[in-house]
Formats: structure tokens, sequence, C-alpha cells
């Protein structure tokens, strides 16, 4: 019979002239504690408030089930949610959010702020959403901005300037793909179930199969879904190379404390 192990086994002595080997091979330098950041704090409520203040006037001014159904809405409601807990996260000096959850909220605003200027807001393309009597006027204009050019920008900066690297790796790419997958099979199944002739019933141009067709339309998504899945990537890099805006300012913070001649 097999004698039960003590549940509680006691140390072994040390062996004189022997040191523990138990010691971190990380350096201290290297590890930044969290600190409170109350200029990104206000900074990142800022980004939040613009997101939902966007949000707020579009779907005040249109149909709630309509407006909350465009990549834009969501994007920046995601935007909104992540920034206000990153906000209040830099501001009582808790751990950052994760880096595959902010660099993803990154990728999906950039998509669209990208997609927006360069193919919905321009007119030299077949996708264009502009001109004629659709022509943005008023608190239109004022969400339209907040929603496309201002968040996405404000966005870019926070990562670039106020957000340490994770690191990310490609698999991060790969996952952040889901949810464009997903909105593109929401998209079409919504305009399969709405009637001929409904108002955007395709909710952007090149998701639109009473004008390309579903061959069209595979022509389309696949072009942008590669074009996504490179800008994912490149989240994935820059996250590699970019500095620590973090431990920059530590360290020059450090540095100034040290050079400081002595008082008296």
């Amino acid at each position: 019979m097999i004698n039960r192990m003590p549940r509680d086994i006691p140390d072994l002595p040390a062996i004189p002239g022997i040191l523990p080997t138990n010691r971190s091979f990380v350096p201290a330098t290297a590890v930044v504690a969290p600190a409170r950041r109350p200029a990104t704090a206000v900074y990142r409520l800022l980004v939040a408030l613009a997101a939902a203040t966007g949000v707020a006037i579009e779907i005040k001014l249109g149909t709630p089930v309509r407006v909350l159904s465009y990549f834009t809405i969501q994007t920046n409601l995601l935007v909104a949610v992540v920034f206000a807990a990153s906000a209040r996260r830099a501001w009582s000096a808790r751990r950052p959010l994760p880096g595959a959850l902010t660099g993803g909220t990154l990728m999906y605003i950039a998509i669209t702020g990208l997609v927006y200027h360069l193919l919905l807001a321009n007119e030299a393309t077949p996708f264009s959403m502009t001109g004629g009597d659709d022509t943005l006027a008023g608190w239109h204009a004022v969400a339209n901005q907040l929603l496309h050019t201002v968040t996405p920008i404000a966005v870019v900066l926070d990562w670039f300037l106020l957000t340490r690297p994770t690191p990310l790796a490609l698999r991060n790419a790969a996952s952040w793909m889901i949810y464009p997958l997903a909105y593109l099979a929401f998209c079409l199944a919504r305009g399969a179930m709405l009637t001929a002739g409904t108002p955007a019933r395709y909710l952007y141009p090149f998701v639109d199969v009473d004008r390309h067709g579903y061959g069209g339309i595979l022509g389309n998504t696949a072009i942008l879904g590669v074009a996504f899945y490179l800008l994912a990537l490149l989240v994935v890099v820059l996250d590699h190379w970019r500095p620590d805006p973090v431990r920059r300012r530590v360290r020059r913070q450090e540095t100034g404390f040290r050079l400081r001649p002595p008082v008296g």
C-alpha cells in the first residue's frame, strides 16, 4: 500500500557555501510598475466621448436599428467602451488592457477611416456615397467628422504615443479578421431578408448584390479582405518596432532625478 503524500512538505535546509539559484534573470529596469497617468486618462476619456457623441447624434437623427447596423457605428461604440475602460485604468494606476484588444480596436477604427476616405467619400470610385443630394450638413456633418476622421486619428495617436507595445503575435492578425467576416455575413443576410426597394437594403455599395451580383460582391470583399489582413499584419509588425513611450518617459524622469544637483 502506498502511503499518502503529506500535504505540507518542509523545505530542505540550505547547503553551506552555495547561494540559492531562484533569482530573477529579468533586470529591474525592464519592468515598469503601473503608475497613475492622469493626462493619458483625460485624453482617452475625450476620445471615448467623441466616439459616443458621434454615435448618439446619428441615433438621434436616424432610425436606431438601422444606424446600429453600420460598421462605422459599431467600431465607434467599441472605441467608446475600450477607451473609457482604458482611461479608468490609466487614472487608477491599474494594468493596461490586453494588447490584442487595443490592437484590434485600432485596426477596426482604422478600417472605418480608410474605407470612408478612400472609397465612400471619393467620388472617383464606383463605391462613392457622397455628392448630389447625399451631401451632409448640420449635425450629420458633425457626426460624420467625429466618426470617420476625429476618432480614427485620435486612436492612432494614442496607440503610437501613449500605449505600450505588447508585443502582438501573428495569430492576433488572423483572429481580428473574424469580426469583418462576420459583419459581411450579417450585411448579406440582412439584405436578403429585406424586400427590394428598401432604403439602405445593403449598407455599403461594395456589398450591394442588386448592383454587383454575388460574383461581384465576392471579388469586392476578397480585395478588401486581403487589404484588411495586410493592415492587421502591419499593426503587428509596428507593435514590435515602435518604441515604448511609457518606458522612455520613466527613463527620462529617472535621468533627470539623478542629474539634479544636491540641495544644501
